[in-house]
């Protein structure tokens, strides 16, 4: 993860500041090792989106709650948002890391004549809300001493948070108001109705004992 420049405080306050990150991995610098580990972060991505479009075209055919539906709309705008750098960034952008140290990152140069330092789907996501909330007490097991929130975490991230936030919390009135399902009545099969209480099918007496041709008179 590349941090560069120096941060800018939001509305003057310490503790709400931006900053430019390159996050290779998930919501928050949550990453995954390697270029085999980003492909497939990408490609989980990109069928999260297609689920999600799908998800969403029949929660509006079904009359779903309306904070359902924004519901998931902002985890699919959030992952689009994400799926957009990964898929270009790397493309059109030169390395803003080329020494690969933690602090010690340059400008990155759009449309660079060597080209970009990525591939498809291999590009970095940029994160740029910082939030340094101060630290936890000392004396706190596995956390003491570390910052209250760490994270650093762009627009996608925040609406992929407010998304899954507002499901969860509004889950009971959100899924008991679904539709239930109309079921299907199947109405059963009438039998072959006959005429005048005689079956449409002959019997076998009725084809031995036919009437007698005209060529062919009686004897008698």
């Amino acid at each position: 993860m590349c941090i560069g420049g120096e941060p800018i405080s939001i509305f003057g306050l310490k503790w709400a500041q931006l900053n430019f990150v390159e996050n290779p991995g998930m919501a928050f610098g949550i990453t995954l090792g390697g270029n085999y580990g980003k492909l497939i972060l990408s490609l989980f991505r990109l069928f999260a989106i297609g689920f999600l479009i799908y998800y969403i075209r029949n929660l509006i055919k079904t009359n779903a709650p309306k904070g359902l539906v924004f519901g998931f709309g902002g985890i699919l705008a959030g992952a689009i948002g994400n799926i957009l750098d990964s898929m270009f960034y790397g493309l059109i952008f030169s390395s803003s890391d080329p020494s690969m140290h933690h602090w010690n990152c340059v400008v990155a140069k759009m449309f660079p004549p060597e080209g970009g330092y990525g591939t498809f789907l291999h590009g970095k996501v940029v994160d740029m809300f910082y939030f340094p909330m101060g630290h936890f007490p000392t004396w706190l097991p596995f956390l003491g001493g570390r910052m209250f929130f760490e994270p650093v975490f762009n627009v996608a991230d925040s609406a992929i948070t407010v998304g899954v936030a507002s499901i969860l919390l509004f889950q009971r009135a959100y899924f008991n108001d679904l539709p239930a399902p109309t079921p299907q009545i199947v109405e059963p099969i009438e039998p072959i109705q006959e005429i005048d209480n005689q079956p449409i099918t002959p019997s076998i007496e009725d084809v031995i004992e036919t009437k007698p041709s005209e060529n062919h008179p009686n004897p008698e």
